[in-house]
């Protein structure tokens, strides 16, 4: 007898996920959730956010993790792949100032197999707590014949709040701002499928393999988790620093990135050697035998987060971060200058 099991899809194993993944999804919740797991929308009351802010506008974002899944699946590890999710969802809707309130998440995959998306919800899970947003939902999909092998595509849906007079946009960038950057742990979520086939195809390396360039093994090091900047930028928002724009450096790397804050009449000028290259980095240019402009539109090579913010304000951003955010390294790389809004490595 056929069922929707015999076709591919285990209703089961999705149960099952639910049940494992309940508790620590619940403790991403606050006072403002109203729904529970399981049901077909998440829902949260937004009244509270009229108290807090003049003229609240909601921010969202959509975000995935391209194909480093992938590399998660060769070396059977997915527990970071949570932290990279909320980080990458969280650092496109800061860049306007605004505060992340909920995260909705989409995992599908050809199979779905409990101890690994569980592994990848209890992630995204403890990572949302860390900085105070609620899993609010999602979906697990099982389609077998739409994705590849033992493979996951991970996507999230942020959603956040700022007060419509304080959203930073870029139009206040002005010749003269000073480029302050906060440095990568590694790839972050862009540059997957070249440094696959670098590493891979071209390298011959297997995820088991240790280089010296690498953090240990060849998997774990493509799998160092991204970082969010959420609680430093947010603090540095909070106390009225005079920041101008802002970026996150993600898929498009520093010279795709950068660009999309600026005003037409403003470049950038980056001054390289002024922030470590990350040896993966190095690695990965020399394999390729990379050019410098394919490098820095490919990788975020060392650069996580910029913000381009008034000169006279350096100096106390800088001694904020220091002695509030010790776990965040913040470089000063360049400055505005007139000129077409593109990126210029100086």
């Amino acid at each position: 007898m056929m069922n929707y099991k015999s076709a591919g899809v285990d209703i089961d194993a999705g149960n099952e996920v639910v049940k494992r993944i309940k508790k620590g999804v619940q403790e991403t919740y606050n006072k403002n959730v109203l729904s529970e797991l399981g049901g077909f929308a998440g829902l949260y009351d937004l009244k509270p956010l009229f108290n807090e802010y003049i003229h609240p506008v909601l921010v969202q974002s959509i975000d995935g993790l391209g194909t480093k899944p992938v590399v998660a699946s060769l070396m059977g590890k997915y527990e970071n792949l949570g932290f990279d999710l909320l980080s990458s969802t969280c650092n496109d809707i800061i860049v306007c100032g605004a505060k992340p309130l909920t995260l909705l998440d989409y995992i599908g995959g050809s199979k779905i197999k409990p101890n690994e998306v569980v592994a990848i919800v209890d992630s995204i899970s403890r990572a949302a707590k860390a900085v105070n947003v609620a899993l609010l939902g999602g979906e697990t999909a099982e389609m077998p014949g739409v994705y590849a092998g033992n493979e996951y595509d991970v996507v999230g849906i942020i959603t956040g709040v700022i007060d419509k007079s304080k959203i930073i946009t870029g139009k206040n960038i002005k010749p003269g701002d000073t480029v302050l950057a906060f440095g990568s742990s590694g790839l972050h979520t862009n540059g997957y499928s070249l440094a696959r086939k670098l590493c891979f195809d071209i390298a011959g390396w297997n995820v088991n393999d240790v280089i010296s360039d690498f953090k240990g093994k060849v998997g774990d090091t493509l799998l160092e988790p991204h970082i969010n900047y959420t609680l430093p930028v947010l603090e540095l928002v909070k106390r009225n620093f005079p920041i101008h724009g802002m970026a996150h450096i993600t898929g498009g790397g520093v010279l795709e990135n950068i660009p999309r804050v600026l005003p037409d009449d403003c470049a950038v000028e980056l001054e390289l050697g002024s922030w470590p290259i990350l040896p993966i980095f190095q690695a990965l240019v020399n394999l390729g035998k990379l050019p410098k402009e394919e490098a820095y539109r490919t990788f975020n090579m060392g650069i996580g987060y910029v913000m381009i913010v008034d000169a006279s304000a350096v100096a106390e951003i800088k001694q904020t971060i220091r002695a509030q955010f010790t776990e965040f390294k913040l470089y000063e790389i360049g400055k505005v200058v007139k000129g077409e809004p593109k990126v210029l490595l100086k």
